[in-house]
Order: C-alpha cells, then sequence, then structure tokens
C-alpha cells in the first residue's frame, strides 16, 4: 500500500454511530446538549444524564426526527455508584457536567470545593470505571471528557474548579495508556468559554471578585487572554467531540484538543 492509498477517502469525516450507545452527563442544556444531539444525529443512542429532568424533557423533544436516540436518564452524579452503573454497557462515554463557583480561596465554601471535585472528577473516574468491562470486551471505545483551558492554565478564584479540570486532564491520560491496548482512546476537549448558563452565571460572580461592572467582564476577564474576541459555540465544542469518536481520530488519544481562542498561545 503507498501513502497516498493509505489517505482517507472523500467521506472519511462523516460520523457513523449506528448501534453504538452513548453517554453524556450534563446533557441537560448547554455543551452537553450540543453533544446528546451531535451524536444522536450520528445514529447513537444517547443516554442523556442529568439531575434537571425539565431540560431533559427538552432535549429529548429536540432529538424527534434524528437518526439516533436520545434516552433522559435523572441522576445527580454526586451519587457515584449510580454514576458508575448508568455507565454500564456505554460504547462512548462523554464526561461534560460541571458546575462553578467564583471566590477567593480564603472564601471559598470547603463543603463546595468537595461537590466540585465529587461531580468534576470523582464522577468521570467512576463513570469510566463502569464503562471500560463493555470497551474492553468489545475492542472498542471512546471516552472524551470535556476539559477547559483551565485543565491547562489556572485563573483567580476558581480553586475548585481548576483543581478538578487539573486532575480530569490527569484521569484522562492514564485512561488512554491502560485502554490503548484494548481498542479504547481517551482525550480531552479544552474549550475556552462557551456561551452556555455556567459561563452566563458567571459574569455576576466575576464582577463581584473583580470589583468591576459586568459589562466589563466579558471584554477584561473572560476575553482577555483570547486571540479572538468572541464566546465559543456550544455545537463548535461537540463537532470536537465528534471527531474525537470518529475513525479519523483512532490514533489520537492521550491528549488534549484546544479550543481556546489562541488563549495559551501567549
Amino acid at each position: 500500500m503507498t501513502a497516498s492509498s493509505a489517505l482517507p477517502g472523500p467521506h472519511a469525516s462523516t460520523l457513523d454511530l449506528g448501534g453504538r450507545t452513548a453517554l453524556v452527563t450534563g446533557a441537560a442544556g448547554g455543551i452537553g446538549r450540543a453533544c446528546a444531539l451531535r451524536l444522536a444525529a450520528a445514529g447513537a443512542k444517547v443516554r442523556a444524564v442529568d439531575r434537571d429532568a425539565a431540560g431533559l424533557e427538552t432535549l429529548s423533544e429536540q432529538a424527534a426526527g434524528l437518526a439516533g436516540t436520545v434516552e433522559p436518564h435523572v441522576l445527580d452524579l454526586t451519587d457515584l455508584d449510580a454514576a458508575e452503573h448508568a455507565a454500564a454497557g456505554t460504547d462512548v462515554l462523554v464526561n461534560n457536567a460541571g458546575i462553578q463557583l467564583v471566590r477567593p480561596i480564603e472564601e471559598f465554601p470547603p463543603e463546595v470545593f468537595h461537590t466540585v471535585l465529587t461531580v468534576m472528577l470523582e464522577a468521570p473516574f467512576r463513570l469510566i470505571r463502569g464503562a471500560l468491562p463493555h470497551m474492553y470486551g468489545q475492542g472498542w471505545g471512546r471516552i472524551v471528557n470535556v476539559s477547559s483551558v483551565h485543565g491547562l492554565r489556572a485563573s483567580a478564584y476558581k480553586a475548585a474548579y481548576v483543581a478538578a479540570k487539573h486532575g480530569l486532564e490527569g484521569l484522562s491520560k492514564t485512561a488512554a495508556l491502560e485502554g490503548a491496548p484494548h481498542g479504547v482512546t481517551s482525550n480531552c476537549v479544552n474549550p475556552a468559554y462557551v456561551r452556555t448558563p455556567l459561563v452566563e452565571r458567571q459574569i455576576a460572580d466575576q464582577a463581584r471578585a473583580h470589583g468591576i461592572p459586568e459589562e466589563r467582564v466579558v471584554s477584561e476577564v473572560l476575553l482577555q487572554d483570547s486571540a479572538l474576541k468572541r464566546l465559543i459555540e456550544p455545537e463548535e465544542v461537540a463537532e470536537a467531540v465528534a471527531y474525537l469518536c470518529g475513525p479519523q481520530a483512532s490514533f489520537v488519544t492521550g491528549t488534549s484538543l484546544v479550543l481556546d481562542g489562541g488563549w495559551t498561545a501567549h
């Protein structure tokens, strides 16, 4: 086989997840909702996990007519045993759920720090743990961890979020090393600020933390280090997730796909 004949054909980027089961956490809104719809459009049977029952119902309605299906699964990820059980039989796992609180360390409530680490680091570990036996058994699996630019860089006043995302990066790499002999890849997707309710709620918190008006937060705080002066859309992140699930990304594992508008180029 020559080098040219080994190149992918014109339709290699088309994602076909027919017959596959995908689980997406935090699926009721934002990035999670976009990922659930994108994977369902590719034919997957999507388990949409969130504690927001109403949001999941809306998601199910939006998924009507897609090639795949969306099955709502109301679950609080602080129930770690239930999270691990929910991941059984999963072919594609998207760890997306996240929470945020912006406070100086000396004012950061310890119980919130614990909850953030539980939802954003320990729950992904348990979900991966629950999904791997099936993935290993069939010799194929895709783990995509929705990390953040904050998995690579720190920002003030976000101790819990930054700690959780840095930990998720390490967990993802470990899963990649262990999963490689079994046909399982594990990667992170690292967006900067995405146009989601989570980010919108941060604006008021950031205004208080930095002592500036809310209208200055986006330009002077959120986008200060970004070369591209806009928020990312959830659908853009979902396309990166879809890419990592496709055949053209079969050699991509243990890495971080950065979507930060040039933030980490500094």
